[in-house]
């Protein structure tokens, strides 16, 4: 079988599509109607026998945390395609924490986590892809899009889309702001200690950029978990979202995917069942604790756990938390942001 380990992407013929899930979509007489939707994608020949990778993404204009993801996508895309596959964007439902909490809309934030796991699963079977691709940037979106992945077990890679970069505070000071200081200004002007004019400065100021709440917050907090997981590149989760070199990023990632992509198709690993592990798990916990990051992981690993098949529930997170030191200075609780972790090297 050919492998673009050894040779060029191009050198990928129709003789290598038997191996692969897609071929039931688009070999044989009875599958003509299908080839025929594969050349109104602008398919060609060659395309529709390469292997076919869903590229999924909750960008959109949801929030600022999902609005350039689509721009990354098309990057990775690019990846799949020099890596010898054919991808295919999928966007999934986003909910946004930052626009639902405090009114009916919070009941929604949860659940998108299990209708992003849904979708990905639904478009997988459903299309039969060969492998996974999945960028997410807000509070619910990595660990759904991880449990998709899991759940599917096909090969799959995992990158967070990053974070904001912060605002600067007005006047002589200039320190770094990110929406935290919002909230703590509006605490301030109900006590009497801040005006309207200054919440108002800072509310404008906060979130200068796209990306994901700049400090260690649930999204930035899974993105890390990701890293320790084994699903994501490692290095990965910290670049902020708006920095160029999240450009040759996405690609090296897709290329990544693609060697696991070839290696399956040859009946050799790693799937994603076979990357999360108990240990894994685990590891996924102390970089949480160790950031002091967010304590919505509490509820997310044990849900990305349950689609690898392993019993880890509060309990077990709640074991490694507690042996695992504090060692980062983060936001909200410390001072860095996590454009300044990978200022110093990344998770």
């Amino acid at each position: 079988m050919t492998n673009p380990h050894d040779s060029a992407p191009e050198d990928a013929k129709p003789d290598a599509a038997p191996g692969f899930r897609s071929a039931i979509i688009r070999q044989g007489t009875v599958r003509a109607t299908t080839r025929s939707f594969l050349h109104a994608l602008g398919q060609d020949d060659e395309d529709i026998e390469r292997p076919h990778i869903g590229v999924f993404h909750t960008g959109g204009e949801m929030s600022p945390c999902n609005l350039n993801l689509r721009d990354q996508a098309q990057h990775a895309k690019t990846g799949i395609y020099a890596g010898g596959g054919t991808p295919h964007e999928c966007p999934v439902v986003s909910v946004s924490d930052g626009l639902t909490m405090a009114h009916s809309g919070m009941r929604f934030s949860l659940i998108s986590r299990e209708l992003i796991a849904d979708s990905v699963e639904a478009s997988v079977r459903g299309h039969q892809w060969d492998g996974i691709f999945a960028i997410g940037a807000c509070d619910k979106n990595l660990p759904g899009l991880m449990m998709g992945m899991l759940r599917c077990n096909v090969p799959s890679v995992f990158v967070h889309g990053g974070s904001a970069l912060p605002g600067q505070a007005p006047g002589p000071d200039g320190r770094d702001l990110n929406v935290v200081d919002t909230y703590e200004t509006i605490g301030q002007v109900l006590a009497g200690t801040a005006t309207q004019q200054d919440l108002a400065q800072i509310s404008r100021s906060c979130l200068p950029t796209a990306g994901a709440c700049a400090g260690q917050f649930t999204a930035n907090t899974m993105g890390m978990v990701s890293e320790a997981l084994g699903l994501a590149p490692i290095g990965s989760s910290m670049v902020p979202a708006v920095f160029s070199e999240r450009a040759p990023l996405m690609r090296r990632a897709a290329k990544t995917l693609m060697r696991a992509v070839w290696a399956s198709a040859e009946g050799k690993g790693p799937l994603p069942r076979d990357i999360v592990t108990r240990q894994a798990l685990e590891n996924a916990c102390a970089v949480v604790s160790a950031t002091g990051g967010s304590t919505n992981a509490a509820l997310h690993l044990p849900a990305i756990a349950h689609e690898a098949g392993i019993r880890f529930h509060l309990d077990d997170v709640a074991e490694v938390f507690a042996r695992t030191p504090l060692i980062a200075d983060l936001r909200p609780g410390g001072r860095y942001l996590a454009r300044d972790v990978h200022y110093i090297g990344g998770a």
